[in-house]
C-alpha cells in the first residue's frame, strides 16, 4: 500500500501519547551493488569525501581547507553499474596553489589531488573516458557558513541514498528517536537491508507511514522492484510480525536513546560499519529465512 503525505506548515508536532511524534512516510532502501548494500555512486562519493578529509587532517596536502564536496556519476546498463563516467571534487584551499591568474588552481595541483585523493579510492573503476573535474568553478579560498549564507539545512539525499531511492521528505538531524522522521527511516533501512541480505531481492524499498499519536504504522509497504524471489505482498505481513514498528519499539530495538547521532553528521547515515549504527545490523536474516521455510 503506497502512501502520499502532505501537511500544513503549522501542523502540531510531538504529541506525547505514546504514538508517533509526527505524521508522514519514511523510506528505507537496500541493494546488492556494494558490500554495504548501498548504491555504488553514493558509497564512492562518501569514501572520496573521507579520503579528502584524511589527506587534509594528516597534512599530506597542506594547502587543503576544511570545506569540500564530492560527486560521482556512474554509468548503468540494465540497472547494473559498469563504470564511472564523471568525478567532481571541489575542495577549499589556500592561495599557495593558485595559478598566475589568481582565479584557478594550477594543473600540477589538480594532478596531485587526483593522484593522492581520487585514484586511491576509485582505482580500476576510472577509465580513459572518465571525466574528472577538480574545482570546476575556480578558486575556493573561503568555505563553510562564513562563505555560504542562506543555508537550507542537511542535504537529505546525501544523508540517505544519493537519489537512487525515494525519500519521505523528513530530515534526520536535530531530531531524537521519538520523531519517526528519523527512527522509522532507520528501521525501514534495517528491514530493507535484511531482506536483500536474505537473498529475497536484489534491491528493496520499504515504506512505513505514521499518524500523530497512533502507535502502529498506518501502512507498511515492501517493494522489491521486480528483482525479488518473494513478492513484497508476501513480505509485508512477515515484516510486521518480526520487526518492531512502533516509535517506542524502534527506539528500544535499535538503542536510539544513546548519544550516538554525532557520528551521522558526515558521510551519511547508512552503509556504515561502526557498531553504533545498529540499523545496519543483519540480525534478522535467519529469522526472515525461517519464516518462508515454514
Amino acid at each position: 500500500m503506497d502512501t502520499i503525505n502532505t501537511q500544513s506548515p503549522d501542523i502540531s508536532m510531538g504529541v506525547d501519547t505514546g504514538g508517533a511524534g509526527d505524521q508522514g512516510l519514511m523510506i528505507g532502501f537496500a541493494c546488492k551493488e556494494t558490500s554495504e548494500f548501498m548504491p555504488l555512486p553514493l558509497i564512492l562519493a562518501h569514501k572520496l569525501a573521507m579520503r579528502l578529509a584524511y589527506v587534509r587532517k594528516q597534512g599530506i596536502l597542506p594547502y587543503l581547507g576544511p570545506d569540500g564536496k564530492t560527486q560521482i556519476t556512474v554509468e548503468y546498463v540494465d540497472w547494473k553499474p559498469i563504470r564511472i563516467d564523471a568525478v567532481v571534487l571541489s575542495t577549499q584551499h589556500t592561495e599557495a596553489i593558485l595559478d598566475k591568474t589568481g582565479n584557478h588552481i594550477t594543473e600540477e595541483s589538480k594532478e596531485e589531488i587526483v593522484d593522492t585523493i581520487i585514484n586511491p579510492v576509485l582505482g580500476e573503476l576510472v577509465d580513459k573516458s572518465t571525466k574528472i573535474y577538480i574545482n570546476p568553478t575556480g578558486k575556493f579560498l573561503f568555505g563553510g557558513p562564513a562563505a555560504d549564507t542562506g543555508l537550507t539545512g542537511r542535504k537529505i539525499i546525501v544523508d540517505t541514498y544519493g537519489g537512487m531511492a525515494a525519500h519521505g521528505g523528513g530530515a534526520f538531524s536535530g531530531k531524537d528517536s521519538t520523531k519517526v522522521d528519523r527512527s522509522a527511516c532507520y528501521m525501514a533501512r534495517h528491514i530493507a537491508k535484511n531482506i536483500v541480505a536474505a537473498g529475497f531481492a536484489d534491491k528493496c524499498t520499504v515504506q512505513l507511514a505514521y499518524a500523530i499519536g497512533v502507535i502502529d504504522p498506518v501502512s507498511v509497504m515492501v517493494d522489491t522492484h521486480h528483482s525479488g524471489k518473494i513478492s513484497g505482498s508476501l513480505l509485508e505481513p512477515v515484516v510486521k510480525k518480526i520487526f518492531p514498528l512502533t516509535s517506542e519499539g524502534i527506539s528500544n530495538y535499535l538503542g536510539l536513546r544513546r548519544p550516538i547521532f554525532a557520528k551521522t553528521a558526515a558521510y551519511g547515515h547508512f552503509g556504515r560499519e561502526e557498531k553504533d549504527f545498529t540499523w545496519e545490523g543483519l540480525n534478522k536474516v535467519d529469522e526472515l529465512k525461517k519464516q518462508f521455510k515454514e
